[in-house]
């Protein structure tokens, strides 16, 4: 007799335990035929980007504060669609200069950019910047870098459930997975949409005098880590990446543990890759991953299993000297412990 299951969710984990992505990479996979034939499969997936419009850039304030000026600004990203910019410079830039400069993406949270770039301001920004050191938006101008972030759609100050009765309209459902089902039925992504407005962010960073467009990073945290790890596969202008606490197999942190959304994903992306092989697209560029021994949302074993195929992919690209790991004894957080170099290495 057959296995006998009612439970839908049991289903989907053993169809993902069983399943062997297209792509999936082996030792006998030459790494440019597999590159070359799996990427545009997979940027296929995303479905159309929405169309490109005029930033039309409005500074709306400047303030400094221990050696970092900071500039909020108002851009458009897209089309009906509008995001506050912030900007982090350090204050030794001379003029004429121009620095490397890293658009910093935050994860899931109420707060959004904020924190990432350095804002303190209220107890539980403070408790948030402490949790998880997501402040790195901050700590890397310090360090001598121009920073950029804005909110993704659903968080921040892009946040819906913010908006006058709007928390009962969608009876508490996760606007992750609203935006998504919105998204799909126009033959888009969350992720299309996301992607499109990081490069109209670093459009306009581009823009500015002291940035050097030639020397453009990412870095983010856990659902930062996912546009962290789209963005250099969209944008040729991004040099060095770092993905932090966003490594794992989707069969285990996403379809056992439901730790992921419609932020996160496309149709058809898993039936194409794993996790380790979507990161190994990125090669032979440089990347550093981040990886917290203590994460409860992305867990070592399976972490590392993820991090050890992904070394893997760049073996075969001849490109080990190029990829980075920071293991550290934190949780959910960013390590920091390699940060500067690896982005000193690449972009200085």
């Amino acid at each position: 007799m057959s296995f006998r299951n009612l439970s839908p969710q049991e289903m989907f984990c053993q169809w993902a335990l069983n399943h062997t992505p297209e792509y999936t990479f082996t030792e006998e996979t030459d790494f440019s035929a597999w590159k070359k034939e799996a990427l545009p499969k997979v940027l296929a997936t995303l479905g159309d980007f929405p169309k490109k419009v005029d930033l039309e850039p409005q500074l709306m304030g400047e303030w400094q504060k221990d050696g970092v000026i900071t500039q909020r600004w108002l851009i458009n990203v897209g089309e009906f669609i509008s995001a506050v910019f912030l900007i982090n410079k350090p204050t030794d830039i001379k003029d004429g200069e121009k620095r490397a400069a890293i658009l910093c993406w935050h994860g899931h949270g109420e707060f959004g950019k904020e924190p990432i770039m350095g804002n303190d301001s209220s107890s539980d920004l403070k408790q948030c910047i402490a949790r998880t050191n997501c402040d790195y938006g901050w700590q890397m101008a310090k360090k001598g870098f121009v920073t950029f972030a804005i909110d993704w759609i659903g968080c921040g100050e892009r946040n819906d459930t913010n908006k006058p009765n709007y928390n009962n309209h969608n009876n508490g459902k996760d606007w992750c997975n609203i935006y998504y089902l919105h998204a799909t039925m126009l033959g888009m992504t969350s992720l299309s949409i996301n992607i499109a407005h990081g490069k109209a962010a670093i459009d306009f960073a581009c823009s500015l005098p002291e940035v050097d467009e030639n020397r453009i990073g990412v870095m983010g945290l856990s659902g930062g880590g996912t546009m962290s790890t789209w963005m250099p596969l969209c944008d040729e202008r991004i040099k060095a990446t770092e993905i932090i606490c966003y490594s794992d197999l989707w069969a285990y942190f996403g379809i056992r543990d439901l730790n992921y959304c419609g932020m996160q994903v496309a149709p058809g992306l898993f039936k194409l890759v794993d996790l380790p092989e979507l990161q190994g697209l990125i090669a032979p560029n440089p990347l550093l991953i981040d990886i917290g021994a203590n994460d409860d949302c992305f867990k070592i074993d399976t972490a590392n299993v993820c991090f050890q195929r992904l070394t893997k992919i760049y073996e075969a690209a001849g490109a080990s000297n190029n990829l980075y790991l920071d293991l550290h004894a934190g949780d959910h957080a960013w390590g920091g412990n390699k940060s500067e170099e690896f982005f000193n290495k690449y972009l200085i």
